[in-house]
């Protein structure tokens, strides 16, 4: 079979200037979809970015509201409570009143939440703000996604779909860096910055109008044994493989005794190669179909954790953290490749309601995982693995159906 990584200059030389005139064609085509695309995309990267933008300005909060490390806390969890309880059904509410009229009206909550942040005169009210960003993500996430499959031909949707995952990485990488100087200058600041893009997305909303009556997409359609294995295995890639960041984060600070910029650089190394790797994984899928593609990702990704048990320096835990991380970011392209389309009457309910379990297994992940170091890192790691081993079956068990 002939490969598509051929260069334009290859092509060229081969088969003579018409067909390097078509592959020129071709790369400006994709940059085109790119640009098109492009609210689509930052709004992927606002997910991630605004759930992680708090952490590194903890101790400023402590101070700001005179408040414990737990209540300063609930910052961050009471942001992800509401955000993956209501993905199970926010997709389908969604699909039945609109894309377009439903991410509008949330990049606008999630704009109103911002400043409430921003402006908080206390703890009570920065969480509650906090809590309302996280409904609005809720809407947001599965939506864009939903979408982009509406929109663009199937043949180039795994490619679109890795591009998408690319800057979820980026928001991912840079909202700690982002958070962290904003917590030397004015911590408020980063929240207003948050409020300014999410108030300019809302001018670029996806495609979708309201289907009322009989055309209003159903719960219950999705509530199959297939569509639970998995969101099983999704939850249990999440608490595993997936979510194995938080873990090699414990690691490099109580193990091996890494400063907090050492560890920050080491973990942005894995958002980078997973940002890097997102678009080869989408063509992955457009070639060989997501089905099987899905199961090497969640097996190469179970291998990868595995071998961060090795990771007995700094730079053999950078190393294998970049190669673990990126084989992840296939196994989330995948599934949200998965959810897009398994569903085509209600993809945005189909995508939520997988990724409710994802962001259930982030939650879980840590407080199965972490007291592990304390007997053993290597332990640790070969425990994330293991729980790969469960999503592993539940896509092997999806590719025979």
């Amino acid at each position: 079979m002939r490969t598509r990584a051929r260069s334009f200059s290859t092509l060229a030389a081969v088969k003579g200037p018409a067909t390097a005139t078509a592959a020129a064609g071709s790369d400006m085509g994709s940059i085109r979809s790119v640009v098109a695309h492009l609210p689509l995309f930052i709004g992927g990267f606002m997910g991630p970015f605004g759930t992680v933008v708090i952490v590194p300005m903890f101790p400023e909060l402590r101070t700001e509201f005179n408040a414990s490390p737990e209540a300063v806390g609930l910052g961050f969890s009471l942001y992800l409570i509401p955000f993956a309880l209501l993905l199970l059904v926010s997709g389908t509410l969604g699909e039945r009143w609109g894309r377009r009229r439903t991410v509008r009206a949330t990049y606008l909550l999630y704009t109103v939440a911002s400043i409430g942040c921003a402006l908080a005169p206390n703890l009570a009210l920065f969480v509650a703000a906090r809590a309302l960003q996280g409904v609005a993500n809720a809407f947001i996430t599965p939506l864009l996604l939903a979408g982009l499959a509406g929109i663009c031909a199937p043949e180039r949707f795994g490619r679109l779909v890795g591009i998408y995952s690319s800057f979820q990485a980026l928001g991912a990488g840079l909202g700690p860096i982002v958070g962290g100087v904003a917590a030397d200058t004015s911590w408020r600041s980063a929240f207003w910055g948050t409020a300014l893009i999410s108030g300019m997305l809302a001018l670029f909303p996806p495609n979708g109008d309201p289907r009322p009556g009989t055309q209003a997409p159903q719960i219950r359609p999705l509530l199959n044994r297939r569509m639970v294995v998995l969101g099983i295995g999704f939850l249990f890639a999440a608490a595993g493989p997936v979510g194995i960041g938080v873990l090699v984060g414990v690691v490099a600070r109580d193990v091996l005794d890494l400063s907090g910029t050492a560890t920050g650089l080491i973990m942005f190394g894995g958002a980078a190669a997973a940002l890097l790797m997102g678009p080869l994984w989408g063509q992955a899928l457009d070639r060989w179909g997501t089905r099987p593609v899905a199961v090497a990702a969640s097996t190469s990704a179970a291998v990868a954790t595995a071998a961060l048990a090795m990771g007995v320096t700094p730079w053999s835990l950078a190393i294998l953290w970049a190669a673990a991380s990126s084989l992840a970011a296939l196994v989330v392209v995948a599934y949200q490749a998965l959810g897009a389309t398994i569903a085509p009457d209600n993809r945005g309910g189909a995508l939520s309601f997988l990724l409710s379990f994802r962001f259930v297994g982030h939650a879980v992940g840590p407080i199965v995982l972490i007291p592990l170091v304390n007997d053993s890192g290597v332990v640790a790691f070969l425990a994330a693995a293991a729980l790969g081993l469960v999503t592993i079956g539940a896509m092997a068990r999806h590719t025979a159906g």
